[in-house]
């Protein structure tokens, strides 16, 4: 009797092991998914790679001006998982990304996936890269391939284990990775809101720093922007609901010239990591920068997700 129940413990211990280990596997595109797309148009895909905040993180710690626009990677990202290094994602063909196809760069970018087949850590904020269109991705792409090929890899991820094992991610991307939009507008939305709701749930990806994460760093998605305590353990980011503490007495126009000029309405500036990002929102064409103002504005009121003391 105790070797029959001995045998199926192991039976089902295996069996769970199999199915977590399916489960697990990355998934990329589906061939010929691109085949559709119009021809990558670089000028869109300049405006691309402004909204998506590429140069934030890949272009060298502390870069400016078209120095910005040399994406040899380095800037550390602090977590409580360990510290991420941007990659070099220059044009650069042993460095960089110079010998990916539109497929493997579609598939890291909408799937988090690796030309290796590999996952990568969410740091790449691929989970709101996800809801982009593959058009975006494909004009993207056309306008990295036209940036400086840039020499030298940026140096390895510091992580521990258990968080050294790639193949667990894609667990954490069944439970916290999803395509859909994080809100339902109303069907009375504007076309501003639409456009906005694109840009700040997709490539912008504003929720990955303003909204609080769960004990796994997942989104907590009924928070929605509701401000954070910072990844990095000081400070923190800012609740842009129009709650308690957020941008209420903010107008859409406030929101736009911000985005636009780097000044609040009270006159202070902006500071921390949000300057990178401001100068990227300033790149933008108006229209663009009144689009997000639109969505911030028609997202709920929630109070500040994190803690008062801080």
């Amino acid at each position: 009797m105790k070797k029959t129940l001995l045998t199926t413990a192991l039976v089902a211990i295996a069996g769970g092991g199999v199915a977590l280990w399916m489960l697990s596997a990355p998934t990329s595109l589906e061939a010929g998914a691109l085949g559709a797309l119009e021809a990558p148009d670089v000028a869109r895909g300049e405006q691309v790679f402004w909204a998506g905040g590429c140069a934030s993180c890949h272009a060298r710690p502390g870069a400016d001006g078209d120095a910005r626009l040399e994406l040899a990677g380095g800037v550390e990202l602090k977590s409580d998982f360990g510290t991420f290094v941007a990659p070099n994602i220059s044009p650069h063909p042993e460095d960089g990304i110079g010998r990916w196809s539109d497929m493997d760069f579609a598939n890291a970018m909408l799937h988090g996936v690796s030309p290796a087949g590999e996952h990568y850590y969410p740091a790449f904020p691929y989970p709101s890269y996800a809801r982009m269109t593959a058009q975006d991705v494909s004009d993207l792409f056309a306008f990295l391939k036209m940036l400086p090929e840039v020499e030298g890899d940026a140096g390895e991820h510091k992580l521990s284990f258990p968080f050294t094992m790639r193949r667990g991610i894609g667990l954490w991307k069944l439970a916290f990775m999803h395509e859909a939009p994080v809100l339902a507008l109303g069907s009375d939305a504007s076309e501003a809101e639409k456009r906005g709701q694109y840009l700040v749930e997709g490539a912008g990806h504003c929720g990955e720093c303003h909204t609080p994460r769960n004990f796994a760093g997942g989104q907590l998605y009924d928070q929605w922007l509701a401000g954070a305590v910072s990844a990095e353990g000081e400070g923190v980011v800012p609740n842009v609901t129009s709650g308690d503490g957020g941008i209420d007495s903010w107008s859409a126009g406030d929101i736009a010239y911000y985005l636009e000029s780097g000044f609040t309405p009270e006159f202070d500036s902006v500071g921390g990591a949000m300057v990178s990002v401001q100068k990227n929102m300033a790149r933008l064409s108006r229209e663009d920068r009144e689009a997000i103002a639109a969505y911030l504005k028609a997202v709920p009121a929630r109070p500040n997700g994190y803690p008062s003391s801080r």
